[in-house]
């Protein structure tokens, strides 16, 4: 059976393709939701623990580096056995992660939480495409991506609100609790929606010849599209990572006003991405959509890095920067869904995801050195430089996609 057997006809229902894309969101804004366990604590564990920037940043590159090698390695086994049985196994370390969370007493306890988190999130990007791109209708894809994208925003966007809550009411400890009853919740939720999730491993169409398995990394269109998320999410791990502090720092703002202009920040993604959607289904250039996307974000990046705005203007651009570069998110996709063999989805998706995830495991490493010395601005000026390199990669992924 062919990978493309399992495609949704033209005209498939709306109600058929809206379940697939709610469940898929759902899964994604869990993931993202996860990428907020250990960071939002930050505050918690310097002042429990007794601990550095460098060190908390080491928390989030051993997440990201677990991710990255987890997510080029799951690319394959989607394409083997299929997506649903590793989208029931993420969500279900996220139950254990957010246990183990719950009781930590140091650093070691903290480690082995975010290399277990690292795991559990390898699996979302391979296991979330494919069940898109197998089981909605073609004419509905780039709103599917833009669901997608979004729901991913709006759990970055809950995160903050639910352990603000939870940790003022309760306890930093309980609101790691209640997390882990929602993850099973959702894993309920999908196991009893499972039919709309089943995907077809991947054979090679009986008209083209055999390739070898790793045939697909000689593509330089894959590697543009690996540095591309490598640049473009260092800038995303500075905002989630220590814009809270950069804004305390700088500026004296509350942590309070810092946390809900992240949650912000977040928000204006969601919308974003939900303009970008519209946009990527009429564009004819994704790459174009994508490098105007993120140049703007990162002028509006380098303006809050010279600390001439003050607080309140600073805190209004970081929050839009969301919006400039969520226009680009769906139109990022569809870029990543044109560069893709059709035999190697899972491979192609796992290994150029792991980009992200290997932005995400550097940027904290590198810009928590930098925190530690008080370069507050410099912090957000190399993030904004990040982002403007990463419309360089978009170009080149433009100029290696076949029409």
């Amino acid at each position: 059976m062919n990978t493309n057997d399992l495609d949704a006809p033209t005209g498939v229902p709306l109600r058929q393709d809206a379940s697939i894309i709610a469940l898929v969101g759902l899964a994604h804004a869990s993931s993202h939701f996860a990428h907020l366990l250990l960071p939002l604590m930050f505050p918690v564990f310097m002042r429990e623990f007794g601990l550095s920037y460098s060190e908390l940043g080491l928390l989030m590159t051993t997440f990201f580096v677990v991710s990255g090698i987890g997510q080029a390695g799951a690319g394959f086994l989607v394409d083997r056995i299929g997506a649903r049985p590793l989208l029931f196994a993420a969500i279900g370390i996220f139950v254990l992660v957010c246990g183990a969370a719950s009781q930590v007493n140091g650093y070691a306890g903290l480690m082995l939480v975010a290399a277990l988190a690292g795991l559990g999130n390898a699996t979302f990007h391979p296991v979330d495409f494919t069940i898109l791109n197998q089981r909605v209708s073609a004419p509905r894809l780039g709103y599917a991506f833009s669901a997608h994208g979004l729901t991913g925003n709006l759990g970055w966007a809950t995160a903050p609100l639910f352990f603000a809550v939870l940790s003022s009411l309760f306890s930093w400890r309980t609101a790691y609790l209640a997390a882990a009853f929602m993850y099973l919740c959702i894993l309920l939720l999908l196991v009893l929606q499972r039919d709309k999730l089943r995907t077809q491993a991947a054979t090679p169409h009986p008209d083209q010849p055999a390739e070898h398995s790793m045939a697909f990394m000689k593509l330089p269109v894959v590697w543009w599209c690996f540095s591309f998320f490598l640049l473009s999410t260092m800038t995303m791990a500075v905002v989630q990572s220590f814009s809270v502090s950069i804004l305390k720092a700088m500026h004296g703002v509350s942590i309070e006003a810092a946390t809900l202009t992240l949650s912000a920040y977040m928000l204006c993604g969601a919308l974003g991405i939900l303009v970008g959607g519209f946009v990527a289904a009429r564009a004819r250039s994704s790459d174009r959509v994508v490098a105007l996307s993120m140049g703007s974000g990162a002028v509006l990046l380098a303006l809050c890095s010279t600390g001439l705005l003050g607080g309140t203007l600073t805190m209004a651009v970081l929050a839009s920067t969301g919006f400039a570069i969520g226009i680009g998110g769906p139109s990022r996709d569809m870029m990543i869904k044109k560069a893709t063999p059709q035999s190697a989805t899972g491979r192609v998706y796992g290994m150029v995801y792991s980009g992200l995830d290997t932005g995400l495991a550097l940027s904290p490493l590198l810009f928590g050195l930098f925190m530690d010395r008080g370069w507050y601005g410099a912090t957000l000026l190399g993030a904004a430089l990040s982002l403007a390199l990463s419309v360089l990669a978009a170009v080149g992924v433009g100029r290696r996609t076949t029409p």
